[in-house]
């Protein structure tokens, strides 16, 4: 099992609410990857990019099976704890069946 964590706007977190807490929402047209990131860190700095371009912003935290994931490669992008998986669109609805329990706001 590995915990990653996902920065959300509030139309998200309400589908992800929505959804019972189990299943993140299919991507736009536009968003051709879904990018869960591995630490909370990175998580919160990304959440304060969203915070000043939308005005709001908040953070959830789930765990996923670790052999799904392992399909997968981390992907860092920038500073030394950037890092995050870039889970192709047409993927999202397998990796939401290998999410463990709920997803939480943090």
């Amino acid at each position: 099992m590995v915990t990653l964590y996902r920065p959300v706007n509030s139309v998200e977190l309400k589908l992800v609410r929505d959804s019972g807490w189990k299943r993140f929402p299919p991507r736009l047209e536009q968003q051709p990857i879904f990018y869960p990131v591995l630490n909370l860190e990175y998580a919160i700095e990304i959440n304060k990019w969203n915070f000043s371009s939308y005005g709001e912003g908040f953070i959830l935290e789930f765990d996923i099976r670790k052999k799904y994931l392992d399909l997968f490669e981390v992907q860092n992008v920038g500073d030394k704890y950037h890092n995050e998986y870039w889970i192709p669109a047409i993927e999202l609805e397998e990796f939401n069946n290998n999410i463990i329990g709920i997803i939480r706001l943090v």
